[in-house]
């Protein structure tokens, strides 16, 4: 028995050196400082980042698509969207053909920081993996993937799972 629970101790000892969820985490809390410096400067907020980044590959999507690319909630969509509206960034329009829907366009401001923030954000990238090869960085883009992938297939199997 006491074996048992000797080896249950062991299993249940997770280091964070050993942790890949606490390893990417605190990579992602790093670059999400990194680039807060970067962009900080040009009234935009990591927040904004990833609306811009969304709205400067598809204009005027609605804020529910918004939601979908970028992952979050509709309540932080819409607070994040205010909060860029009032920056003079995007400019909220009823949708023509579902009054229900609005749609989220860049204004002249945000699509010039475009040219302005894109630089910044490569320069991160770049400084985040300085000393890789080019088959180092496309191998770990292809490993944070196939976490993802498999994340993602745990995660659906579970959905029609009874508890």
């Amino acid at each position: 028995m006491g074996a048992t629970e000797s080896r249950k101790e062991r299993d249940a000892v997770l280091p964070f050196d050993e942790s890949v969820g606490y390893q990417i985490r605190q990579t992602h809390r790093l670059l999400q400082r990194y680039l807060q410096e970067k962009i900080g400067p040009h009234g935009v907020t990591p927040g904004m980042w990833y609306f811009l980044r969304a709205l400067w590959h598809q204009d005027g999507m609605t804020q529910s698509e918004l939601s979908l690319v970028v992952g979050t909630m509709e309540p932080t969509t819409l607070t994040a969207i205010k909060s860029m509206e009032r920056s003079g960034l995007v400019t909220r329009i009823k949708n023509v053909d579902d009054r229900r829907k609005i749609n989220v366009y860049l204004t002249e401001k945000g699509k010039a920081l475009r040219a302005e923030l894109m630089p910044l954000a490569k320069e991160v990238v770049e400084d985040s993996v300085q000393g890789f090869s080019e088959r180092e960085r496309l191998a770990f883009l292809e490993f944070l993937k196939a976490i993802q992938d498999n994340l993602m297939t745990r995660m659906s199997e579970q959905v029609g799972r009874p508890e």
